[in-house]
């Protein structure tokens, strides 16, 4: 397709019309221009696949935990420390902890199935022996036992808190369960009283217990595996195993991927959208020009 050079005159010879050819698409994405913008492309691209293989490392555990680790019984401060997040493949791993309970911090959380029974929980907060690693003091919630009844319940926290206020401060106790993540506080269902706990949270459970000056709190809580008092065994399984691939990780990595491609695609679509107009503008000019 040629278009005639409306700058020239009419006439024959010298004097005549010169045919204008307009470029192709490939001389067009080949001015300096477009090679910049393909180049800041490449670099964009190159971003989104650094980000897509970040995350497809992320997407493949390449050191999962053996198959019933979680089941072996560790010592606390080898699981976790004060203040810490629980990573996912310590949820639900047995530790051991020695302590001795701090009296009236005995809480009852609602909402608490065993064995597909609703209940409660009498929950407690263990001052461990020794403090943490530097030796200042520190505490876990421990979710002591299950109770069918609030009143069960309330009478079992009343035992355990008249035990806790008699006994020797030197004879601590070693409670043996599962290590869980804080479940998060909520608000309490309407109507309830403002004091009713319907999720185990021990950040929530700090705001109610006593002697907490300068005292490092575990951020996880512990189920014992044993009740104390009048209370039920809390039925804890093991955690199921968990999965070597994290598909959203992998999905996340897809994203980055198609990202880089419409990067590219961006870079065609504006250039061809420029060679489209360059075409157009000489067309419309050859028209004027007749």
């Amino acid at each position: 397709m040629t278009f005639p050079d409306p700058s020239a005159g009419a006439g024959t010879g010298a004097d005549a019309p010169v045919e204008v050819f307009p470029p192709t698409l490939r001389e067009v994405m080949l001015r300096g221009r477009w090679i910049a913008m393909l180049a800041l492309c490449l670099v964009v691209a190159g971003v989104f696949a650094w980000l897509g293989q970040w995350q497809l490392g992320r997407a493949i555990d390449t050191d999962p935990t053996p198959p019933g680790a979680t089941e072996e019984v560790l010592p606390l401060a080898e699981v976790a420390a004060p203040g810490e997040y629980l990573s996912e493949p310590l949820v639900g791993q047995r530790v051991t902890v020695t302590g001795t309970w701090v009296p009236d911090d005995f809480v009852i959380v609602s909402s608490r199935f065993n064995d597909g029974a609703a209940g409660y929980w009498v929950t407690g907060q263990l001052r461990i022996a020794g403090g943490d690693a530097d030796g200042a003091p520190a505490s876990i919630a421990v979710a002591i036992g299950w109770a069918g009844t609030e009143q069960e319940a309330i009478e079992a926290a009343g035992q355990l808190n008249e035990t806790a206020s008699t006994a020797d401060t030197d004879a601590a106790l070693a409670i043996t369960g599962r290590l869980i993540s804080d479940e998060g506080p909520v608000l309490p269902p309407k109507g309830a009283d403002p004091e009713t706990l319907t999720r185990m949270s021990p950040a929530a459970l700090l705001s109610r217990w006593h002697d907490v000056e300068g005292l490092n709190v575990y951020r996880p809580y512990l189920a014992s595996e044993v009740a104390q008092g009048p209370l039920t065994d809390i039925a804890s399984p093991a955690p199921d195993e968990g999965s070597g691939v994290n598909w959203l990780n992998i999905f996340y990595a897809i994203e980055w991927a198609v990202f880089a491609g419409f990067a590219f695609y961006l870079w065609y679509r504006l250039a061809r959208d420029a060679w489209e107009k360059e075409v157009e503008d000489l067309e419309d000019a050859a028209g004027q020009a007749s």
